[in-house]
């Protein structure tokens, strides 16, 4: 019979192996079965194939049965417990054999199981003939570890899990537990001290916030069809793509009565058609990782496995994004691996120990966001973020992530003074870890995943961010283009009078225009934290600022490389972005608005049917400047280049108030240039001056080329003309 020392600890919860204790025990002095029951009257071991009732002995008050039974009973034996008059069947945990395999073990050893989340989480299995629910957590230094939920009444003493020390991973299987059941991790750190419940880090499905309990979930099923977006992916998302992005917020894109969230079936309704009427290529879901805070908009995750069921549940998003590439919309993500937050139920001190993060503040913390840092150079923390990478590629299909706050990992001196960080082994400030991270991320992604992409939100001028790894790059598909974003929005909040001192904030970003595959970057950004609107950073009166803002978005589609644009600046919201309510829809009944609207869908139409608008969006031969030298004007002008054969177009920006008749530009063909885009149309809001569709080039030498023509330029606005063919 067990000893009196471990009925103490199993009844504290505090043994650290019950398997040894619990269970059916077969010796050279014959067979006996162990139960740990704190809240049953009694109990007895029932051998279903011979119908033998054997009752246990209650051993220790605390609820520990046990009794000698005979050899030949059966493993498959099962608890009869009466528990308040009532008599019911239960199966026994403790029965039950190892889950993971030796390989599986070897792979999380050494960091390098890229399919993770198949092993670790919560996953409905059969095992050994059963049904049930299958449980593994990596906390290699706990002292013990339980899965607790209604199921056994949050009691960590019920079903404490198996170590398997060869990877630091406790695991247990738990008979007849169905889909849908709550459950969290009750874990002892290494000194027996009790830790906050843990959600699961592999949980596909959790409580709706603020609950904090994960729900045992199917593995999610790869969206069904999609299989013609699938078959053009690449093409659609190489370099040489019309990739147009419209980054959103699915919380605040648009509510329903009462302010209540829309279901992700109800925004994929009317979230598709608006996408395909506006032109956008792509969607950007800000994070959908499931995070407890909503005013961390997502960039705080916790369940990042698991899309947030504040929409619905993981087949609901799957849907939903199996609706977006039947529609021909490519679905990228934000995804977060720069930090993650200091929540209770979450990552941080998860075994009671620095598990995730670093021990020292000045590698693992985070001051700007309050929030803890992953260890890159852990090998299993390592795993955990590929595999979570891949899990959304592979089991929702998405096609692309934007990887947060690369430049936070790059630097260890990000936002940090001296003496707050701590130098690499070579003495400087780069993070040789996260380096490393990137780069494999990077190579998995493109390897595992044959037309799929990542986007770098990096700040610096760190080099080679989408350059291959191969030639010493990070690997990433495209980065963003913050510093094109700043110069820009700092020259079009200058009121215009003063415009002509600062022509460089325009042209400054095309010396490093092709150091990158860039994409340009409105994003949620710069539409927060008293920062205002898109449209309430242009000076002068209303309509002015409806005209500089439709000036700069014509310059932004003529300019090199891809777009995105956060919602509402599409139709010139005037609020600043809240993430608590809608984006007010209602203002697209004034035409000025509705009229911002209707030149973006233009401006998307125009730059995926225009090869020379897109083709050579990152290289050097797609681009020409016609002249940047009349800066007295606020006039610039340039060229846009395809293929032999390709039309070229001709962006023309006047950024005073001023229309300017009789401006002659020097243009590289003869023949009609069309007047594709004038964003000073009146269908736009503007005042209708222009060029009546079409200008006919003569041969006037100007600008160093043989040919020229003679526009006029609106005021405050964009003109794109192509060749035509």
């Amino acid at each position: 019979m067990p000893s009196q020392a471990d009925m103490d600890a199993i009844a504290r919860g505090e043994h650290g192996n019950p398997f040894a204790v619990l269970g059916l025990k077969r010796s050279r002095d014959g067979a006996s079965v162990r139960a740990f029951l704190p809240d049953v009257d009694s109990v007895s071991a029932f051998d279903p194939e011979t119908g033998e009732e054997i009752p246990l002995v209650r051993l220790h008050e605390a609820g520990f049965y046990g009794a000698k039974v005979p050899m030949t009973f059966t493993s498959a034996y099962l608890k009869r417990c009466v528990r308040d008059g009532e008599t019911e069947e239960i199966d026994d945990s403790y029965r039950f054999g190892p889950i993971l395999g030796e390989l599986d073990l070897h792979l999380l050893g050494e960091g390098t199981h890229l399919r993770l989340y198949e092993k670790l989480g919560a996953h409905l299995i059969r095992h050994e003939g059963v049904e049930g629910v299958g449980f593994a957590v990596w906390a290699p230094n706990a002292a013990r570890v339980s899965v607790v939920g209604p199921f056994n009444e949050w009691d960590g003493r019920r079903h404490v899990m198996r170590k398997r020390p060869e990877a630091g991973v406790w695991e247990i299987f738990v008979p007849g537990l169905e889909a849908g059941a709550l459950y969290k991790y009750e874990i002892l750190g290494p000194g027996n001290e009790l830790l906050p419940l843990k959600s699961d880090p592999f949980g596909f499905q959790q409580e709706l916030p603020p609950a904090t309990a994960s729900i045992v979930h199917p593995m999610p099923r790869r969206p069904a069809g999609g299989g013609a977006w699938r078959k053009n992916r690449e093409a659609a998302q190489n370099i040489h793509a019309p990739i147009s992005i419209y980054e959103v917020h699915l919380g605040s894109w648009m509510r329903g009565p009462g302010n209540d969230y829309l279901s992700y079936a109800e925004l994929a309704d009317k979230l598709i058609p608006y996408v395909q009427k506006l032109g956008f290529t792509h969607i950007e879901l800000m994070p959908v990782s499931e995070f407890p805070f909503d005013g961390s908009w997502g960039y705080q995750p916790i369940g990042l496995f698991a899309p947030t069921s504040r929409f619905g549940t993981p087949e609901d998003f799957s849907d939903f994004v199996a609706r977006f590439h039947a529609a021909g919309i490519g679905v990228m993500v934000d995804w977060v691996s720069a930090h993650f937050p200091t929540d209770a139920h979450g990552l941080g001190r998860f075994d009671g120990t620095a598990l995730y993060e670093h021990e020292d503040p000045r590698l693992g913390f985070h001051k700007d966001w309050n929030t803890l840092i992953y260890n890159y150079g852990r090998r299993e923390v390592m795993n955990f973020l590929l595999a979570n990478a891949l899990f959304w590629m592979e089991r929702f299909g998405i096609d692309g992530l934007r990887v947060d706050a690369v430049a936070s990992m790059l630097y260890l001196d990000y936002s940090r003074e001296d003496g707050e960080w701590i130098p690499n082994k070579f003495g400087g400030n780069e993070n040789l870890e996260a380096i490393a991270f990137l780069k494999r991320l990077n190579e998995l992604v493109f390897a595992q995943e044959p037309g799929a992409t990542t986007v770098a939100e990096e700040s610096t001028a760190w080099p080679g961010v989408s350059r291959p790894t191969y030639v010493g790059g990070l690997g990433f598909g495209f980065k963003w283009n913050m510093g094109w974003m700043h110069d820009t929005l700092v020259y079009m909040q200058n009121e215009p009078v003063h415009r002509s001192h600062h022509q460089d904030k325009l042209t400054f970003g095309l010396l490093y225009a092709y150091s990158e595959n860039f994409v340009l970057p409105l994003s949620h950004d710069e539409v927060v934290h008293g920062k205002g609107s898109l449209l309430n950073k242009m000076p002068g009166d209303r309509w002015q600022k409806f005209a500089n803002l439709r000036a700069y978005f014509g310059f932004m589609w003529g300019h090199p490389g891809k777009k995105l644009l956060f919602m509402g600046g599409e139709f010139a919201q005037e609020a600043e972005w809240n993430h608590d309510q809608s984006l007010d829809w209602h203002l697209l009944a004034d035409g000025m608005h509705g009229g911002v609207q209707k030149l973006i869908g233009d401006l998307n139409k125009l730059y995926r049917e225009t090869p020379a608008l897109h083709v050579y969006d990152t290289e050097a031969r797609g681009f020409e400047w016609v002249d940047t030298t009349d800066n007295e004007a606020s006039v610039i002008s340039f060229l846009r280049l395809g293929n032999d054969g390709d039309a070229p177009a001709l962006v023309v920006c006047n950024f005073t108030p001023v229309p300017r008749e009789n401006y002659r530009v020097g243009v590289p063909s003869a023949g009609r240039w069309l007047e594709r885009i004038n964003t000073d149309c009146k269908l736009y809001g503007g005042s209708g001056v222009g060029n009546l569709g079409a200008v006919k080039a003569d041969k006037v030498r100007c600008h160093g080329r043989p040919y020229s023509v003679k526009l006029t330029l609106p005021p405050l606005s964009t003109l794109i003309l192509t060749l035509e063919a």
